[in-house]
Parts: structure tokens; C-alpha cells; sequence
């Protein structure tokens, strides 16, 4: 599982000229899924990503998490993060998941990640999406659960 975080102050997601997710202060996460994901790369990935410290503190240190300025999450299914480029000029997307386990493992991800109390907004799996943020800092990280970088 590979996603990317961006710190920000605000996002939201539209699908059809609709808004299906919207968040203030928080993380968006473009969230990719491997075939070879499963429930314990959805904790590994859902733990790390709430206790992430990106935010700073009164010192300007990066000290703080999400869940310690009850922050918000805005989580959009991004399968083209498990896009291989070093081959060629197409992306090979061979370790993608397929839809169907895809979708189940961001449901779970999802679900994962409301546990911790935190508004948790969602995009629309498989749709095409626009999303609009407004990076923080920039920050902006790269997390994997089989820690390939």
C-alpha cells in the first residue's frame, strides 16, 4: 500500500460537479493499493499516517500529529501511485490491485482511520475526481507499507 500525504489547510474532492469530501486543517491521502495488500498493511499504513508529526508546534518544530490537532482527512483511491516508470514510456500498473480488492482494502482504510475519532472525507472510488487543495508549507510526504523507500 503507497500513499502520498499532503499537509493542508484546506481540500475538497469533486465527482460530477458534486463535493463528496471536504476538510479544513489535516492530511489529504492519494491512497494506492498492491495486489499483494492486506489488513496488516491497512493498520501499518491508517497508524502511521494519524501519527505522523508534520505539524509544528510553538517552536516551529514538526511535533505534532493529526491526532493531536484533531485534524482532518480527506482519503482519494489513487491507483496510478503504483504506476512503474522505469521501464519504457507507460506507466506498467502490473502491481496494482484489482478494483474489486482495491476498493475493499480503502473501505477498510477508511474505516481504519474514523476509528481514531478524527472527520474522515472520502472521494469516490474509481470515478474521475477533481481535487482541490491548498498544500500547507508544502508538505508533503510518501509513505509505503512494504517500506520500498
Amino acid at each position: 500500500m503507497r500513499a502520498v500525504i499532503q499537509r493542508v489547510s484546506q481540500a475538497n474532492v469533486v465527482v460530477d460537479e458534486n463535493t463528496t469530501g471536504k476538510i479544513k486543517k489535516g492530511f489529504v491521502v492519494l491512497l494506492g493499493v498492491e495486489e499483494d495488500d492486506d489488513e496488516k498493511d491497512v493498520i501499518y499504513m491508517a497508524e502511521k499516517i494519524v501519527n505522523l508529526r508534520i505539524f509544528e508546534d510553538e517552536n516551529e518544530k514538526m511535533n505534532f500529529s493529526l491526532l493531536d490537532i484533531k485534524g482532518e482527512i480527506l482519503v482519494v483511491s489513487q491507483f496510478t501511485l503504483l504506476g512503474d516508470c522505469r521501464k519504457g514510456r507507460r506507466p506498467n500498473f502490473m502491481n496494482a490491485a484489482h478494483p474489486e480488492k482495491a476498493n475493499e482494502l480503502y473501505i477498510k482504510f477508511v474505516k481504519k482511520c474514523k476509528e481514531f475519532k478524527l472527520n474522515v472525507q472520502t472521494g469516490v472510488f474509481q470515478a474521475d475526481m477533481k481535487v482541490n487543495l491548498c498544500n500547507d508549507g508544502p508538505v508533503t510526504m510518501i509513505i509505503d507499507s512494504k517500506k520500498n523507500f
